[in-house]
């Protein structure tokens, strides 16, 4: 366990320098004028002109006359000080710390939904493979699967905000907001969770320790509690961990889609705008915590079955 904790500090060490000075060669060499997109960014788009934009050429080029930009970047990470966002001048730990609470909390709905979704139906089709059950999730799952996100939320919308008025199309801050596109995100996961908790399932109940539990007398519900739960919960959960950093990372979509003001949304304006602090502080804690789900999990799997560890 301390191996594994310290292998996973030293990758975290190295996402954090990679991704830092990847994003900031990258954002440097964008095309077009770095002055007039940050000074767009800053007053908008229609009220920008010649003189705002020399005023921001004139801010990059005192922070350029102080000494290497990159340099100076490297020395204030060492002390997590990320600056001030170039657009908002608001520092930027405040404002990441409230996107990155919104997406977790979006992120979290939406995988407790799928949770709630995915185990019963995927055990029960374990349990009962080639059923009737089964075979409907399994083109079910196909159908949910093919459907891209914003197809699906769009169709969420219409049919449950427009059509039914029963919940809001957009908007955060209470618990109606955050159904529409934790169900948009659920659906799409459930389609693959259900057939992952499946063959999970499977493999246990085919297993001769399984069938041999069963030939001595045990109930279902006890055989399933004392000899299934645990066998299954190793594969389920790491699927469960690579989806909750798919979901922290991956929902811009449905953040842009029903106005979530999640850290994936704020990167994109910040790549638009060229807010270079923003960029490296989102991209690097994204990283980072890619590194400690991964770690998460895991942990959570050799405490579930520490087999490995004894070979």
């Amino acid at each position: 366990m301390f191996k594994l904790l310290g292998w996973r500090v030293a990758q975290a060490a190295f996402v954090v320098l990679a991704v830092g000075l990847l994003t900031w060669f990258l954002v440097q060499s964008l095309p077009g004028d770095m002055a007039w997109r940050i000074a767009s960014g800053r007053y908008g788009y229609d009220r920008v002109d010649a003189s705002a934009v020399a005023r921001v050429q004139q801010e990059l080029s005192d922070s350029l006359q102080q000494g290497s930009a990159l340099l100076h970047w490297l020395f204030d990470l060492l002390q997590f000080n990320f600056g001030r966002s170039l657009v908002s001048g608001e520092p930027v730990m405040d404002e990441l710390r409230w996107q990155l609470s919104q997406t977790l909390a979006l992120a979290g709905s939406s995988l407790f939904l799928t949770i709630l979704f995915t185990l019963p139906l995927g055990i029960w089709a374990g349990c009962h493979a080639n059923g009737k059950l089964d075979r409907a999730l399994f083109w079910l799952s196909a159908l949910l699967k093919s459907v891209p996100h914003f197809a699906l939320g769009m169709l969420l919308i219409v049919l449950l905000a427009l059509q039914l008025d029963w919940l809001p199309s957009a908007g955060h801050g209470e618990l109606r907001h955050f159904m529409l596109p934790s169900l948009t995100l659920a659906l799409s996961l459930t389609a693959v969770g259900v057939r992952v908790v499946r063959e999970a399932t499977y493999q246990v109940v085919s297993s001769g320790y399984y069938r041999w539990g069963a030939q001595k007398g045990l109930a279902p519900a006890t055989l399933l509690r004392r000899h299934g739960l645990r066998n299954l919960a190793s594969p389920v959960l790491t699927w469960f961990g690579m989806q909750f950093v798919w979901l922290v990372e991956g929902v811009v979509v449905v953040e842009t889609l029903f106005a979530w003001p999640g850290i994936g949304h704020a990167l994109v304006h910040a790549i638009f705008a060229r807010d270079v602090p923003v960029i490296q502080a989102s991209a690097m804690t994204l990283g980072l915590l890619f590194v400690l789900l991964n770690m998460l999990v895991d942990a959570g799997c050799h405490l579930l079955d520490p087999r490995g560890a004894r070979a």
